[in-house]
């Protein structure tokens, strides 16, 4: 059975007591809301729902709120947020650097330094002088993975073990496609590299919204079938997939829902073009 077409989440609302939204290609694009964005998180707030925001964002959860903010996202408008970044950061503190040591090698841009900030932590620019790698992704959106493939290798050489603050492959930053960390992780995969991940699809951090969110019956709302989708499966709860997202060159012109689903084991309980109310 296909899901269910909706144009709004409105058309549904009654069935569901909260809802976990994806951010980047379901609230924004990475630079601006979309815009059906605002009108839908106020009319889900006059509904009385629980939203709670999960992003793959390799950053901890406050910084994400205040880019929200910027955006005009303010934090009256949802009630929680849990990113792999904040995830990671926990998983740090609490386990990882008693485990693997405490010289970290980060690949990833300065703008991802919350993921490792207030630890007790070194970080290193050489795979040589390191204890694990933790990758948060590209230094630029420019970037390709040629780029990373030597560094990678020495990593792998010297049998690092890495965290992944972000399992997603890639992201659309306006019309741009860019790569993230996921894809890196899988290259070192790939090498025989050992990866520890953070974020969706996996169970933990949907296991941390339900408990923080006490509502019953969840519908998860994202652009991704590897990490909304497969995350939202597997944890239980039904979810829609907005087709504007990454997957929006798949669903132009004369493709079908049946030929796209084809190529995953799981699907949505409901697909809709954008997030909307």
């Amino acid at each position: 059975m296909l899901p269910k077409s909706i144009n709004g989440l409105s058309e549904i609302f009654g069935l569901y007591d909260g809802f976990i939204l994806d951010l980047w290609g379901v609230v924004h694009d990475g630079v601006a809301p979309f815009p059906d964005t605002l009108p839908a998180l106020r009319g889900m707030k006059k509904a009385r729902k629980k939203i709670w925001l999960l992003s793959n964002a390799p950053r901890r959860s406050y910084i994400v709120v205040e880019k929200l903010t910027q955006m005009g996202v303010t934090p009256e408008m949802y009630d929680g947020i849990l990113t792999s970044g904040e995830a990671s950061w926990q998983a740090l503190q609490d386990k990882l650097l008693a485990k693997w040591g405490r010289r970290c090698l980060h690949i990833g841009g300065g703008r991802d330094s919350s993921v490792y900030e207030g630890l007790d932590i070194s970080i290193v620019s050489d795979p040589a002088g390191a204890d694990f790698v933790l990758n948060s992704g590209v230094e630029d959106f420019s970037d390709t993975l040629d780029k990373y493939l030597p560094l990678l290798q020495k990593c792998m050489t010297r049998s690092l073990p890495m965290l992944c603050a972000n399992p997603d492959r890639t992201v659309h930053v306006e019309s741009k496609l860019v790569i993230c960390a996921g894809t890196l992780a899988d290259s070192y995969a790939a090498m025989g590299g050992e990866i520890v991940y953070f974020g969706k699809p996996y169970r933990d951090v949907y296991s941390r919204c339900l408990r923080d969110m006490g509502t019953r019956q969840v519908l998860a709302v994202g652009d991704s079938m590897l990490t909304d989708i497969a995350g939202a499966t597997a944890a239980g709860i039904d979810s829609v997939l907005v087709t504007s997202g990454l997957h929006r060159e798949e669903f132009m012109g004369e493709s079908r829902l049946q030929d796209f689903l084809v190529n995953y084991p799981y699907r949505p309980s409901y697909v809709m073009p954008s997030f909307s109310w």
